[in-house]
């Protein structure tokens, strides 16, 4: 009975140890994940955005690790995106889009970066043509994930901040979204609004 125990025992503290290095791997791949988090957490952007891309790089050396571990690569990518948005780094977020799984939501990132680069331009064809781009990710983006409201809400303003700029092209950019708002006819009383 004993000697029928003893290999089991020893299948035990096999697994036992393989389950031992497999978590210490994972804790020493995901370890910038963790000091880019702590970093978001305390308001440290630029540091987060160094960490995040250090994780980012010990993802893709091992593409095993990014497929078993999907999510935290995710997590990684998504967290760059926004931290590169609120950082106003539009051109380096649109490169990075390219690159990231479509749960770090890379379409609508790239959609607003791309929003933002049109709101800034001042030439009107420019223009004109980055909202075209930004109504492009962003319907790529509902396609994506088409319960996303918050998405859909942008995607509409760009659709209509560009057809509105297509009917009035020489708009400057400091009155790019009076184009949204009806603009009473002329001699018309204005609306009285309560509450």
């Amino acid at each position: 009975m004993m000697t029928a125990l003893r290999p089991l025992g020893a299948a035990a503290m096999a697994v036992v140890l393989l389950a031992g290095v497999a978590a210490l791997s994972y804790a020493r791949v995901t370890r910038p994940v963790a000091d880019a988090d702590a970093a978001l957490a305390d308001g440290r952007f630029e540091q987060a955005l160094v960490s995040y891309a250090e994780a980012e790089a010990r993802f893709n050396r091992y593409a095993p690790v990014r497929q078993i571990f999907a999510s935290d690569y995710s997590h990684v990518m998504a967290n760059q995106l926004w931290l590169l948005y609120r950082l106003a780094r539009y051109d380096e977020l649109i490169d990075k889009a390219q690159a990231a799984p479509e749960p770090a939501a890379p379409h609508f990132w790239s959609g607003c970066a791309f929003f933002e680069k049109g709101r800034a331009e001042e030439k009107a064809d420019a223009r004109l043509a980055w909202f075209t781009r930004a109504e492009d990710e962003l319907r790529h983006a509902i396609e994506a994930t088409p319960a996303d409201w918050d998405t859909k809400y942008d995607f509409e303003l760009v659709t209509r901040l560009a057809a509105a700029l297509r009917q009035q092209p020489q708009t400057p950019p400091r009155q790019l979204m009076q184009l949204l708002r009806p603009q009473p006819r002329p001699g018309a009383k204005p609306v009285k609004r309560v509450g």
